[in-house]
């Protein structure tokens, strides 16, 4: 719909909110947002970028538990778009997932109106821009969804609360990039990395000391007064890896990290010096200011690569006289037995309380049968003279219409349930619109295999899921008996090391068409997602919603009505 329609959704939503007001039902908050080209230069080289209301990256979404968010999306690109909400699980409503297996894109110089609720959900997450390989120029930022005032956090309020963006970044062109993947090539390496928008040096976050001066002792034999510095205050920083390949160390130079929540899920609160954080991931730490008022580096570097890349942002005391200066901070390297034991150290706060009042560890997660076991195993090779990735020996093709059209509607000959088995085959690599058909209520195991050299990344649209277990080598049943079945984290995107595995535990409570995926965006691009049907026979508002009525059809759904206005 154009702007004309905006205006009518207005009127719409207003007349909603008044009887959501006197219902006393979730507030709700409106976005406008303008897509658009502009110049950026990251890294020092002019680029165009995609930019939302003129800004790279684009505005932070700040909202609460159960807010419903009315975000107007304007697509002024030459070329249709889509933006996706990472972590945001769109309950009993995947129409709004923003993936092209579930919404028709925005075409140029058009609007659509995403109507979300961040139903019964906390914590860090992000959005981005979904189709071609448009996530290579922009269009990304931070979500944000507070606890209800009501609801006890386990942590004082911080002085402040911190947005990182972290990510690789290529000076090529989106278009180039993806012009070298359908042509059957693989991506290079990047050339930097981004923080917040910034290359080195770029970005800064101003923080104040706090504090106070205390006696400590009497110095020798001059009867002189020592001070130090106790305490000072405390800062949240909001860690996303908007990046397209690469796992990244975050550190800040001279100060310690205490995680807290992790997309989503308040953490058993544990001291890091330095924290992995994969692409697709989102983290939650708090930062204390205690030390001597100067500068220090914030520092992003690249993990598992040969060639090392680092960038800096300035953490800057506001009573500093003293620039940041000397090298930066080391971080590991290579080392996956030290990822693999820090991720194995996040841990679930069992007596928080999540987005309710009730303790995090009040779902027994551990003692439910499993229903049902899935075996994902990735490969990469060569089809047709082209490079492809896969799940399960299927590499995706996207079809004219979007999955969840095409099952409202029912249409035919769109996809196929079963496309994709269950455990891998070791067939070669084949092209098909893979998508696993899944009952509404089970309760399942899915064991992400990595037979590869590099490590992934995956991430599940429309839940949160148990990490379980991960360890090297080759998955087996004996493996069940490593796993934690107490207060594993819960979280939408988890990491699998190279020749190695990760297991996962995950209620099927949400209906729905989810993307299940690598973050590894140029895997994805190229083949290496499928699509969860999670599928129930009774047609009951309580298990998923109508299709909206602004929704945009397309391909074989085009000319179809959704509901009477």
């Amino acid at each position: 719909m154009m702007r004309k329609g905006w205006s009518f959704w207005q009127g719409y939503v207003v007349l909603l909110a008044l009887a959501v007001v006197l219902k006393a039902e979730s507030p709700y908050r409106f976005f406008d947002w303008n897509v658009t080209y502009g110049d950026i230069f990251p890294l020092g080289v002019r680029q165009q970028g995609i930019l939302i209301n003129g800004q790279f990256p684009g505005p932070d979404i700040y909202s609460v538990t159960n807010d419903n968010l009315i975000i107007n999306v304007h697509n002024n690109l030459d070329e249709p778009f889509l933006l996706s909400w990472n972590g945001l699980q769109q309950r009993r409503n995947s129409y709004e997932d923003g993936v092209y297996g579930t919404t028709c894109p925005i075409p140029p110089g058009q609007n659509f109106t995403y109507i979300l609720q961040v139903k019964d959900q906390i914590g860090s997450f992000f959005y981005f821009p979904s189709l071609a390989f448009h996530k290579a120029a922009g269009g990304f930022g931070a979500i944000r969804v507070l606890s209800r005032p009501r609801i006890p956090v386990p942590f004082p309020n911080p002085a402040g609360d911190f947005t990182l963006l972290i990510g690789d970044w290529f000076k090529n062109d989106h278009r180039q990039l993806k012009a070298k993947l359908d042509g059957g090539h693989k991506l290079p390496f990047p050339d930097g990395i981004l923080i917040n928008g910034h290359g080195p040096n770029g970005a800064s976050f101003t923080v104040e000391q706090g504090g106070a001066l205390f006696p400590a002792h009497l110095k020798n034999d001059e009867q002189q007064l020592v001070f130090i510095f106790l305490t000072g205050k405390t800062y949240r920083f909001r860690i996303s890896n908007v990046g397209l390949q690469n796992s990244l160390n975050f550190r800040v130079q001279g100060h310690k990290m205490k995680l807290v929540e992790v997309e989503g899920t308040h953490t058993v609160q544990t001291i890091y010096e330095s924290l992995d954080v994969h692409v697709g991931q989102s983290y939650s730490v708090l930062v204390t200011m205690d030390q001597a008022a100067q500068d220090f580096y914030i520092v992003a570097s690249t993990r598992f690569t040969d060639n090392i890349l680092s960038t800096t942002a300035t953490l800057h005391y506001s009573n500093s006289n003293k620039v940041v200066s000397g090298p930066i901070p080391a971080g590991p390297t290579d080392q996956i037995d030290w990822s693999l034991n820090q991720a194995r150290s996040i841990r679930t706060n069992l007596t928080a309380s999540g987005p309710r009042p009730n303790p995090q560890g009040s779902y027994h997660y551990g003692l439910i049968n499993i229903t049902r076991t899935i075996k994902l195993v990735s490969s990469a090779a060569q089809v047709n003279g082209k490079q492809r990735y896969a799940v399960n020996s299927v590499s995706f093709v996207p079809t004219d219409t979007p999955l969840k059209l095409a099952d409202y509607f029912k249409i035919g000959g769109v996809f196929r349930v079963g496309s994709i088995p269950d455990n891998p085959t070791g067939q070669n690599i084949y092209l098909d619109t893979s998508v696993m058909g899944a009952d509404y209520r089970a309760f399942v195991e899915i064991v992400f295999e990595n037979h590869e050299n590099i490590v992934q990344t995956w991430h599940i649209d429309g839940y949160a899921f148990w990490v379980v277990g991960m360890n090297g080598g080759v998955w087996t049943p004996n493996s069940r008996e490593e796993y934690n079945l107490r207060d594993a984290v819960s979280r939408s995107t988890t990491q699998v090391y190279p020749k190695s595995w990760t297991a996962i535990y995950m209620a099927l409570d949400n209906v729905g068409m989810w993307n299940v995926r690598s973050e590894f965006w140029a895997r994805q691009y190229l083949g290496q997602q499928f699509y969860l049907r999670v599928y129930t026979p009774v047609n009951s508002l309580r298990d998923e919603y109508l299709i909206p009525r602004n929704a945009l059809l397309c391909g074989r759904a085009q000319g179809r009505s959704t509901r009477p206005l």
